[in-house]
């Protein structure tokens, strides 16, 4: 899918730079415009500039590398995340899975969901073989993310025969995959922190747009993320707010800018559980 979307931009005259990695982002009021220094893959330094921005990077990165520096900056860096990471396993499945994920719930073993890539799509696997990726929810720095791929390979292979879904003898081919900050952390500051940053981004960059679910801190399904981000190429297009971007979540989906009340207030991110009195 994202092949077909990136040939799509190349073919609509945009341009697409893989491998880079931006260092700082300065915006210049008086003539409103965005200057990007980044380094490409290679080592080699970059600059673009732009009118408009777009970011789906951690908050806390993002407010890191912009000028001039945000007053939110601190409640910025005060969000946390939780990070993740996936041992796929290739081979002969003991059971045909009919589902896209299967949660664990057996507390001698720390796997917390398998998921099966095959459900998704049969390309996602080898012709009659499974690929399962079984995913482990950690913290950067921790055991689990600091093991090796060898180790976590073993543990999946132990782990995928104690929950009965293959053999290891079975498994031919393997590997781990890690994803830092895939998971906003909704603590019972978060939600003030990242009020904090809105306002103070609106203010002081004012063509700036965060989307997705680290772009902003919510823990949005794929498809609302996506959303967020098409919804802000229209409001940019269009050259006025018609969508209201922060009101699209994994409960209700996107409305025109401007509807309020309570029940939409609601609706437009997930409570955080208090503390019993």
């Amino acid at each position: 899918m994202w092949d077909a979307c990136a040939r799509k931009m190349v073919d609509f005259g945009g341009r697409l730079e893989m491998g880079v990695r931006v260092t700082s982002l300065d915006w210049n009021e008086e003539e409103r415009v965005w200057t990007v220094r980044a380094v490409r893959a290679d080592g080699a330094p970059a600059t673009f500039h732009a009118r408009n921005l777009i970011s789906s990077c951690p908050i806390r990165e993002l407010a890191e590398s912009l000028s001039p520096t945000p007053k939110s900056l601190v409640q910025a860096q005060a969000l946390k995340y939780r990070d993740f990471l996936t041992v796929v396993l290739i081979g002969k499945a003991r059971k045909e899975l009919p589902d896209n994920w299967v949660y664990i719930h057996d507390p001698a073993v720390k796997v917390g969901r398998v998921q099966n890539f095959r459900s998704w799509s049969p390309e996602m696997a080898p012709e009659g073989q499974a690929c399962l990726g079984l995913e482990y929810f950690c913290f950067e720095g921790d055991g689990l993310w600091t093991s090796t791929d060898e180790e976590l390979i073993a543990l999946a292979k132990a782990e995928i025969a104690a929950v009965g879904l293959m053999d290891p003898a079975d498994v031919e081919d393997a590997c781990v995959v890690r994803q830092p900050k895939a998971y906003p952390v909704y603590d019972e500051e978060y939600r003030e922190h990242v009020e904090a940053v809105r306002r103070d981004f609106a203010d002081l960059y004012p063509t700036l747009s965060l989307i997705g679910r680290n772009g902003m801190h919510k823990y949005n399904n794929q498809d609302h993320a996506m959303m967020t981000g098409m919804l802000t190429a229209a409001n940019i297009i269009a050259g006025e707010t018609l969508y209201d971007v922060w009101g699209v979540n994994e409960d209700a989906e996107y409305g025109e800018a401007g509807e309020s009340g309570t029940f939409a207030a609601l609706l437009s991110e997930r409570l955080v559980p208090r503390l019993a009195a």
